[in-house]
Parts: structure tokens; C-alpha cells; sequence
């Protein structure tokens, strides 16, 4: 039994559910949400802030500032409360209630924006207040997770390796793309393992960072409203991009079984889920990464109400208590695009 001292100092890195009994498909999913922050962002926040510390950027009057959906702002918050430092996380409208009350909770201070940038997001906007602060204040000190190295780094030293000690054999990978640090640490990883491995990248319909066109993102976590600094998409050799309603039944299907994921966890479940269904992977060693649990989300992906107001009575139809869909059909409408080899079910050439 480990005895920590400090909340970065756990994480579970192999847990994995065997999803075939769900979803008909032989897929494995790496649950990154049992750590203290909940999400995969601890890996992130936590490589971040050490090497800021190494750097000597944070002194003890510092303030850390960052831009935040949610998930990477509460695992600042636990780590800045552990060490001692002010934490300002700056979001938006979409941030879940329950991660704001988290870290206000945890002694940070929450900014939330309102206006939206030239993409029709909110990502932009924030970005510019957190810039306006640092300028007007030298004690703060922005991490960056969209342009940090040691965003990629964190799943390059740990995510990568811990999926290839329990999978020798892996064929493909399914990871999800926001500021693509997960993504990218975990390609570069394989690029240099000792066997191809297929790097399949799942973003969210709306988001722009793979070149498509901006529209209304309501689930925070994946996808972005503009091109990801971090991203170098010679390292994908897929991309598949998810409608919100097939993440939010993909989350409602896995908690018919008793599994509660978060939205991000969603999305990357109904991509992989689709494509699986159209590539012969009878042999394939599959896996894919879960980044969050669905706590955060009971006010939203799980409560009626908001998804009738949002999406119409008709997004879960008649599944909801009437036994067990077609494994297909939960990812009806998800759409692959931009496939980066001729090959589909194949591993490019490396």
C-alpha cells in the first residue's frame, strides 16, 4: 500500500476495462481518472509545474495562472495547494459547476470568461486574459499547456511506456485531441517502439484542430478552436471526428453497465468503437486511453434536462432502460475523416 504525502504523488497507471462485453468490440480502455485530480491531467500538471520548479520560474511569491476547460485547472489546484503556491485558473461558461466548486475548494482563485474568439470558442479569449495578466503582473507565471513540451513529455516518460508494458503486442491506439499533449506523447513513444504501432487520433465535430470547420462544442475537455501549438500530425496516421450526441450515448451505455466516464472518456469510446466496426480488427490488439471520469459531469451529460434543452428528447430515444442497443449503433453519426494512410486496419511504415 503506498503512503504519499502529496496528492501528485499517486496515480493508478494500469487499470484497464475489457470493453467487448459492452460494445461487441475487443477494445481495452486505460482509465486515467484515478488519481487525486480525477483526469489524466495530473500527469500533465504535474511534469509542468517540476520543471518550472527546475527552471526557477515559480519562487515562493508566484502565482500560477493558466487557461483551463476543467480538468487540467483542478489538478493545478491540488498540486499549487500541496506546494504552496496562489493558483488563478482561467475558463469559460462550459467548465463544469462541480470542477469550479473543486478548485475554489482547493484555496484558487476561478476566472470565468464569457465572450467567445474568432472561431466561435472561448479559447482564444482566454488565452488573451491570461497574456494581459502577465503582463501587468511579473509574479504570475503562465505553464502554457498549449505550447509546453513537458505537456507531451508527461505521457512520452510515463502514459506511452505504461500501455506498452501491458500490451506488447498493441496494434492501435485510440487517443483523444485537445491541445494534443496526450496524443503527441504518447505517438512519439511508439514512433520509436519496437514494432508499428497505428496512432488513431479522435477529436470532437466543431473543433478545428485538425483543419475542420468551427461549430458548437458543448462538452468541454477534447477538441479546440484553434490549431494545437503541440500538434505535428506526421505522427497520426488517423483522425476521426465524433458528434457530441454519440459521446454522450457512448457515456450512457457505459453506465448502463455500471461504468461512470466523463465526456472526453465518451467521445474517444465511440470513435474507437467506429472504427472498429469498419476495419477488419478481428486480430488487433486495440486500446484506448480514457482521460476522465463522469462525477464532473451529473449536471450535465447525465441529467436530462440539460441534454432535451441542448440536443431534443430524442438524442437517447428509447435506449434508456429498454436493454442493450446494436454495438453499432451507438456510434451512428460519427464521422471519420482525414486518413493519413491508404491502409486502413494497417500500421504505416515507420
Amino acid at each position: 500500500m503506498p503512503v504519499i504525502s502529496a496528492p501528485h504523488a499517486f496515480n493508478e497507471g494500469q487499470l484497464y476495462v475489457d470493453l467487448r462485453s459492452i460494445f461487441g468490440r475487443s477494445l481495452y480502455l486505460k482509465c486515467e481518472g484515478f488519481n487525486f485530480a480525477g483526469s489524466i491531467k495530473m500527469k500533465a500538471a504535474t511534469e509542468m509545474v517540476e520543471a518550472a520548479e527546475r527552471d526557477g520560474l515559480l519562487t515562493p511569491s508566484s502565482i500560477l495562472i493558466e487557461s483551463s476547460s476543467g480538468n487540467l485547472g483542478v489538478a493545478l489546484s491540488m498540486i499549487a495547494a500541496s506546494k504552496g503556491y496562489r493558483f488563478l485558473c482561467v475558463t469559460d461558461s462550459r467548465c463544469n459547476l462541480s470542477a469550479r466548486l473543486l478548485m475554489e475548494a482547493l484555496g484558487s482563485e476561478v476566472h470565468v470568461i464569457a465572450d467567445l474568439d474568432a472561431n466561435g470558442g472561448f479559447l482564444g479569449a482566454r488565452i488573451d486574459y491570461v497574456r494581459a495578466l502577465c503582463a501587468s503582473d511579473e509574479r504570475y507565471v503562465w505553464l502554457s499547456q498549449y505550447t509546453n513540451p513537458n505537456n507531451w513529455g508527461a505521457h512520452y516518460r510515463k502514459t506511452g511506456p505504461e500501455i506498452a508494458r501491458q500490451f506488447p503486442l498493441l496494434d492501435v491506439l485510440f487517443v483523444g485531441a485537445g491541445t494534443t499533449g496526450t496524443l503527441m506523447g504518447c505517438a512519439r513513444f511508439f514512433r520509436e517502439w519496437h514494432r508499428p504501432v497505428r496512432i488513431v487520433a479522435v477529436d470532437t465535430v466543431g473543433s478545428v484542430a485538425f483543419g475542420g470547420q468551427p461549430g458548437r462544442r458543448m462538452i468541454p475537455g477534447l477538441g479546440m478552436s484553434m490549431r494545437p501549438p503541440l500538434l505535428d500530425e506526421s505522427f497520426v496516421d488517423e483522425v476521426i471526428q465524433v458528434e457530441e450526441a454519440d459521446t454522450i450515448r457512448a457515456c450512457h451505455r457505459l453506465a448502463r453497465r455500471g461504468f461512470l466516464f466523463g465526456g472526453s472518456t465518451g467521445t474517444v469510446v465511440s470513435g474507437a468503437v467506429e472504427w472498429l466496426s469498419r476495419n477488419d480488427a478481428r486480430d488487433l490488439t486495440a486500446v484506448a486511453i480514457a482521460p476522465d471520469l463522469g462525477e464532473r459531469y451529473l449536471d450535465t451529460i447525465y441529467q436530462t434536462s440539460w441534454l432535451q434543452d441542448l440536443y431534443g428528447d430524442l438524442l437517447l430515444g428509447d435506449r434508456r432502460g429498454q436493454g442493450e442497443p446494436d454495438p453499432e449503433e451507438v456510434t451512428a453519426g460519427s464521422v471519420a475523416v482525414d486518413p493519413r494512410s491508404s491502409a486502413q486496419g494497417g500500421s504505416r511504415e515507420r
